[in-house]
Parts: C-alpha cells; sequence; structure tokens
C-alpha cells in the first residue's frame, strides 16, 4: 500500500502517525515548527485521509506500510512518532523493524488492549445522510444529536469532502474502521523488546495511560524509555499542548 503524505523541512527524518479518525492534516501546526530542525513526513495512514483503503486494518499490516513508506523515501532510520492508534502503529513498527528507526516517540497510548469507547461515534458517523447533506452545517447538526462536544465533531468533520457530484463524503473508510475496531483497540505484543530510546508523552487530564502501565506493559517492551507526563493536557495533547509537546520532542531527538 503507498500511503499518502506531505514532507516539510530539512535534517533530521521524522515520520508523525496520527491517531483514530484522524488525517495527517492534525500535525501540521506543531509539523511547521518542527520542520525548522527537521525533515517531516506527515503520514495519512491506510485508510485515514488521503491514503487508500483497504478491508485490512490492523498493527501488522499498518506498520508494514509505514515501512514501505520508508523504503520508498530512501530514509535508512528516521525517528517515528505516533499519537494514540499511530502511537501503536509506531510501537508496533519499532518492535517488529527495529533496525529501520533512531528514537520512537509515542503520544498518550500505552501498548495495552482497551475496551471500546469509540461506539458512540462511529453510530453518530453512520447515522449522517451524507447522500442528503447540503451544507457542513446540517452534517453538523445530524452529529450533535449524540455528541455533544463541538471540538470532537469539528475533528471528525474535517474528514469531509465533496465527491465530483458535489456530494458530501468521509475520508476515512468508516466500514473498515467499524469492521476491524477489535484489532485498533488490541495490545501491542512482542517477544523481544524495542532496546532503543523511547518517550512516551503522558497528557495529565487524560485516563489512557495509567500508572501501572507505565512500570508494566511500557517498561516491559521499550526497556530505554522515558515517560513524561503534560499536567494541562488531555487525550489530543499536541493540540492543547503544542508548546510543552515541541520542548519535549525536540530535547528528546536532539540528546544522544
Amino acid at each position: 500500500m503507498k500511503l499518502h503524505y506531505k514532507e516539510v523541512g530539512h535534517g533530521q527524518p521524522l515520520l508523525i502517525l496520527h491517531g483514530l479518525f484522524g488525517t495527517l492534516d492534525n500535525w501540521a501546526t506543531l509539523a511547521k515548527r518542527l520542520a525548522e530542525h527537521y525533515n517531516v513526513f506527515l503520514v495519512d495512514l491506510r485508510n485515514h485521509g488521503r491514503s487508500p483503503h483497504n478491508e485490512e486494518h490492523n498493527y501488522d499490516a499498518m506498520a508494514d506500510d509505514v515501512l514501505r513508506l520508508v523504503d520508498e523515501l530512501q530514509i535508512a532510520t528516521p525517528a517515528i512518532m505516533g499519537h494514540s492508534m499511530g502511537g501503536k502503529v509506531a510501537m508496533k513498527y519499532a518492535l517488529k523493524y527495529p533496525t529501520r528507526l533512531t528514537k520512537l516517540i509515542v503520544v498518550d497510548i500505552a501498548p495495552k488492549a482497551y475496551p471500546p469507547h469509540h461506539d458512540e461515534i462511529i453510530d453518530a458517523l453512520q447515522s449522517v445522510d451524507l447522500s442528503q447533506a447540503t451544507s457542513r452545517g446540517e452534517i453538523d447538526q445530524q452529529l450533535a444529536k449524540s455528541i455533544n462536544q463541538e471540538d470532537v465533531r469539528l475533528f471528525l468533520m474535517k474528514n469531509l469532502y465533496r465527491k465530483e457530484d458535489n456530494t458530501f463524503g468521509w475520508r476515512m473508510n468508516l466500514d473498515a474502521l467499524e469492521k476491524n475496531y477489535e484489532h485498533i483497540a488490541a495490545a501491542i505484543t512482542a517477544d523481544v523488546p524495542f532496546k532503543k530510546h523511547a518517550l512516551f508523552i503522558k497528557g495529565g487530564r487524560s485516563g489512557y495511560i495509567k500508572q501501572e502501565d507505565i512500570y508494566g506493559s511500557i517498561e516491559h517492551l521499550f526497556t530505554m524509555v522515558e515517560v513524561e507526563t503534560i499536567p494541562n493536557a488531555g487525550h489530543w495533547v499536541h493540540a492543547e499542548a503544542p508548546d510543552e509537546v515541541y520542548d519535549l520532542v525536540t530535547r528528546f531527538l536532539d540528546t544522544d
């Protein structure tokens, strides 16, 4: 699978992987700052953004997609950073292909399995009748019946685009994501831990990484790990605390 990506900046290569229902644009603002020091590649993962759709959606397949992109770009060893689902892709890549990256950065996700907690969002997205919608405002009104948070609706609606017949469509492959949700929520496992430097960034107001995860699955799989907490941030750490994330990422990447 040939992933869609956007390249900015010069220097040490850094791949950035977005989370579930996201696109590479979610990281555009922070990537612009990072591009002053690094060669940044913003990536649309399979079934998201402008990358191809496929019925298969699991972390082995997505890690392989990233390796193909790294080969295509002729980069021997980039640093890789991922948020949420993208963080799990980055973990799987690091564990599966440890010689094909320098450092790993994971934003607000642990390697563990998570209970289903996106059912409401998937149901809301599936309930929207895009064929009859004439404006983004109408779609927002339909989503608001199930999703109260305006910021969540705005995030989801970044996936909207106009088809050739002028009707709306979702860029993400919603059917495949729903069908494969069990794989998306699954744990990341490996027989051999990742023995290079890894940084996990936790949102202090987020419940995705718990203290027992740090001493459990994270340190078990990533033996040279640092875990940093940004107290004032929730799950979308890079959007809520961009300065703090920028400082942590640059310090980590620039330290031998």
